[in-house]
């Protein structure tokens, strides 16, 4: 029964409301198949483990858990979230290609501006260190200012936990195959 003067909004909140209430006798508007399939859901990390959703396997976890702190700690659901800014410009995995920036795989342990095939800007060529996960911190702080002169036009991730999360992700996503 609709009341007059009543928004149709207000009359359907209500209509939700009481559905809502905990009646026995109210029936549910629709309910899923018993055969569905759901996902579990994304959780925090405690120290050792990381439960990813749709994670495929414990693999992936093993491989979290077993760097080093404070990357093992890391989300790594969060890592990839953050490095969904970085992939119009980055690819990761072996072999493949350059985009505006160099391919990252193997990225750890590797000398700064030695990609095959990857045209650096000079401050990068001339530039002498290798890529550590606390280098990759001060270059992801600020690109512009770690390194001026280098052509990366990216202004940085400012949230310590999302670098934190972003160089755990690629501590695993970029090491090569054994």
């Amino acid at each position: 029964m609709i009341i007059k003067n009543v928004p149709a909004f207000v009359f359907l909140i209500a209509l939700a409301a009481s559905a809502c209430s905990g009646s026995e006798t109210a029936a549910p508007l629709r309910s899923a198949p018993s055969s569905a399939t759901t996902t579990p859901p994304t959780t925090t990390p405690s120290s050792s483990t990381v439960t990813v959703a749709n994670d495929t396997g414990s693999s992936l976890r093993a491989e979290f858990a077993s760097l080093e702190e404070p990357y093992a700690s890391a989300d790594y659901a969060r890592g990839r979230r953050t490095f969904r800014l970085c992939q119009s410009c980055h690819t990761v995995t072996e072999g493949g290609p350059n985009l505006v920036g160099p391919n990252l795989h193997g990225l750890f342990g590797r000398e700064v501006g030695t990609m095959p095939g990857y045209s650096y800007s000079a401050a990068v060529n001339d530039a002498d260190f290798v890529w550590t996960p606390e280098r990759l911190d001060e270059w992801l702080t600020n690109p512009r200012s770690f390194l001026r002169g280098n052509k990366m036009s990216f202004a940085g991730v400012r949230k310590p936990e999302d670098r934190l999360a972003v160089i755990a992700y690629l501590m695993v996503e970029t090491a090569p195959s054994e």
